[in-house]
């Protein structure tokens, strides 16, 4: 579980007015991040674009190399079923 400093956190009513100045602190490495609270509870983070496209790519990766293993460890009959079926879809 990610863990938020005091100043990382912010209420949505006080974000909904400042949130320029959250942004400011975000993408000038001031905070790593900040936690939307909403309701008591962290709802959402704010993080800067470079991290989130870092995560994404990572993601990806991680998303890619998964369907890999998989396909590798497809038995023969399967990879055979996967190479003939073909699925229409009327729009």
């Amino acid at each position: 579980m990610v863990t938020y400093a005091k100043d990382e956190m912010v209420g949505i009513t006080e974000l909904g007015k400042s949130l320029g100045s959250y942004l400011d602190k975000v993408t000038s490495d001031m905070f790593s991040k900040i936690a939307i609270i909403r309701r008591n509870k962290p709802e959402a983070v704010i993080i800067p674009i470079e991290e989130y496209e870092l995560l994404q790519s990572a993601y990806d990766r991680l998303e890619q190399k998964e369907i890999e293993t998989l396909l590798a460890n497809m038995s023969e009959d399967d990879k055979q079923v996967s190479i003939t079926k073909t699925l229409s879809i009327d729009i």
